[in-house]
């Protein structure tokens, strides 16, 4: 192997391509990681880590965050609002600019699709994909997975319906690459004006019936504002065809969990009472993100 494809392997751009042994691997790394006795080790010490956010984040930037501070990692926070890019600069010259003051790795969230697999070919460090555009969205999707094994210990014959707004949600096509892979069924639930059609030869579209029969039932976060003027331009109306109402939950399998990647909207996606409910696993989702990210960036800096 080329020093070229050693460092290729560093990135992690994305879950489609990666194979059934690279995710099971950062699955079982992160378990190590979740039972590891000692909350902080010294594993990447004098080891720099740029957290670039080139669009807003919560979750993912802390969970990022707490990861390299577990992993005896230096942190540098890096939010596009306060810096040079306000002025004009790229962000291929920002990311460069980084790079160059010594950074070993860059955690990475970009708006636009298509620059972060142009930034990887020019970038000599490893780059770790935090969401771009509506393309992937890695990490989030392996937290799932670990979530997923975590409670039914196998993918294979599992059935995933993922229900939202499908057409911009990079979690879905993650989650998509990497459930297949692993041997899972998928199918997508969504209003037609949601619905991402070039998706639809890898997994059917189905109807909120169809989807509460199987054993996951993903929630996406409906980015309502991206669709004025349809005729699921409410919440109200949304709820009614394609939340998980209380209602809706009695339906499930008793074994069926409910998923959602965050930032939730209550009484839209899914019913207040039940985002902490039993079969709500939203905040150990969120738990999980951990261990899996801790896994990922061992993984680019070892």
């Amino acid at each position: 192997m080329t020093q070229a494809q050693i460092q290729h392997d560093k990135h992690l751009l994305g879950t489609k391509g990666l194979s059934a042994g690279e995710l099971e691997s950062i699955l079982d790394r992160a378990r190590y990681w979740e039972q590891h006795p000692v909350k902080k080790t010294n594993q990447l010490q004098g080891k720099f880590v740029a957290n670039m956010f080139f669009e807003n984040s919560t979750r993912t930037r802390f969970s990022f965050e707490v990861a390299e501070k577990r992993l005896g990692a230096e942190v540098l926070n890096f939010a596009a609002a306060v810096s040079s890019v306000q002025k004009g600069e790229s962000i291929y010259d920002t990311v460069r600019t980084l790079e160059s003051m010594g950074i070993d790795a860059g955690v990475i969230r970009l708006k636009p699709n298509g620059l972060l697999a142009e930034l990887a070919s020019k970038i000599k460090v490893p780059l770790i994909n935090a969401g771009d555009g509506n393309n992937e969205h890695p990490t989030q999707a392996l937290l799932d997975l670990y979530t997923i094994r975590e409670q039914f210990g196998e993918f294979r014959g599992l059935h995933v319906a993922i229900v939202g707004d499908v057409q911009h949600s990079r979690v879905a096509r993650s989650n998509l690459w990497a459930l297949k892979t692993l041997g899972a069924r998928v199918s997508f639930c969504a209003p037609p004006g949601m619905q991402a059609p070039e998706l639809a030869e890898h997994a059917p579209y189905v109807t909120i019936d169809e989807a509460l029969t199987a054993d996951v039932v993903m929630m996406l976060r409906v980015q309502l504002e991206r669709h004025e003027g349809t005729l699921l331009s409410s919440a109200a109306e949304y709820r009614a065809s394609y939340g998980m109402t209380v209602e809706r939950a009695g339906m499930l399998k008793p074994h069926a969990i409910i998923m959602h990647p965050a930032p939730v909207n209550r009484g839209v996606e899914i019913d207040d009472e039940l985002v902490e409910s039993p079969k709500s696993k939203i905040f150990r989702q969120m738990s999980n993100g951990v261990p899996i990210r801790m896994a990922i960036i061992e993984r680019a800096l070892s």
